[in-house]
């Protein structure tokens, strides 16, 4: 089996909130979504997608995934795409660095290695060690009462773990985790997410006033140094998320004992060759981990849910919906969610196609038609 031809396709993802508020006066509306195909000459066809959390999270990076394409296709094209590993080589020899831009590459290869196999990625990635992962649902800045009213809704849905933005304002992100937390029913988790907004100095004012509150500190600050300075000072579970940026990061985290938990983005990682060794290593840590990605549709969505399903149960603290932030699709059908979990499709490969209609015209096209 050869890879006969790359095309590579752009969409927009709208927020199905209006505005998406997190970190330091970020907001989103709609998101950018890269989706490549791969074709073969076998008839089968692979997919995956790259979307970044708007402009203020990965600046430039919208355009890595066409980048990279016209960069790798002559390399890669003609290559056997079951060969995930070689292709993963040939990828990172070719361009050094820029693993968002690979991450959709790579699952396509996964994509269609499960499809030449008859099997689905999560077998492929060792077998199904979680059958239904639990979600978590975001709630972005808004006022009190409108955050109140979002988590009855999630709640009712069956969502038991809550993702509250803040980094916007360190004095009144301590009013908002004050009249947030308290909220909480029973068996509920939640995370303060920072989104790296805070410096040290208000990351620790705003851990000291709520110490008596029983929530996740996320990614208080910008860089693991600094992050590693708050962790080192204040007493509630930390989880780190942006700075996990690979296998380095992860093994300087289990050496520094940086965090309680950890956030796993399938393309901050490079893909999911990547994603799953760090997984694997911080797991054979004894650290729980959470699979998400950056942003996107029902492909990455549909990803993540294959690598969740593959993750230990014991380890795996959530994952998230993707596709149900947007009111677009980037394939079909979606991933299936119920009572508040994901669920990774049985059908072989990642069990989702492109839905072409959303998507339009290719922006490239590299290769010939199989």
């Amino acid at each position: 089996m050869k890879i006969t031809r790359i095309r590579v396709f752009k969409t927009d993802l709208p927020y199905a909130g209006g505005a998406y508020g997190w970190g330091a006066g970020n907001a989103i509306t709609v998101a950018k979504a890269s989706v490549i195909v791969i074709d073969t000459d076998a008839g089968l066809s692979g997919c995956g997608e790259f979307t970044p959390c708007g402009e203020n999270y990965m600046v430039g990076h919208s355009e890595g995934v066409e980048a990279l394409a016209r960069l790798v296709a002559p390399s890669i094209i003609g290559e056997d795409p079951r060969q995930v590993a070689r292709i993963e080589q040939i990828m990172d020899h070719v361009v050094q660095g820029h693993g968002y831009a690979k991450a959709p590459f790579d699952a396509a290869c996964w994509d269609i290695a499960g499809k030449a196999l008859d099997a689905p990625v999560w077998l492929l990635l060792g077998g199904k060690l979680t059958d239904g992962a639990p979600m978590y649902r975001v709630a972005p800045h808004n006022h009190t009462n409108e955050t109140a009213t979002e988590l009855e809704r999630h709640r009712a849905a069956g969502y038991r773990q809550f993702q509250i933005k803040v980094g916007a304002d360190w004095a009144l992100d301590i009013d908002r985790i004050r009249s947030i937390i308290p909220l909480l029913k029973p068996g509920e988790k939640a995370m303060a997410d920072a989104n790296q907004g805070w410096r040290v100095d208000n990351a620790l004012r705003v851990a000291r006033a709520t110490r008596d509150l029983d929530f996740i500190f996320e990614q208080p600050c910008r860089t693991y140094a600094e992050c590693l300075q708050v962790r080192r000072r204040v007493d509630l579970p930390m989880k780190l998320d942006e700075c996990v940026t690979g296998m380095r990061a992860a093994q300087r985290i289990v050496a520094d004992q940086g965090a309680d938990l950890v956030c796993l983005k399938i393309s901050n990682l490079g893909g999911l060759s990547k994603a799953r060794r760090v997984r694997d290593f911080f797991v054979d840590n004894r650290m729980p981990v959470v699979a998400e990605d950056t942003w996107g549709g029902e492909i990455a969505t549909a990803t993540l849910a294959q690598f969740a399903a593959s993750t230990p149960e014991d380890y795996l603290q959530n994952t998230t919906d993707l596709h149900n932030y947007n009111t677009r699709s980037t394939g079909h059908p979606p991933p299936r969610t119920a009572g508040g979990k994901l669920y990774a499709s049985d059908l072989p490969g990642l069990g989702v196609e492109p839905d072409f209609e959303a998507l339009g015209d290719p922006v490239a096209t590299y290769g010939d038609a199989p």
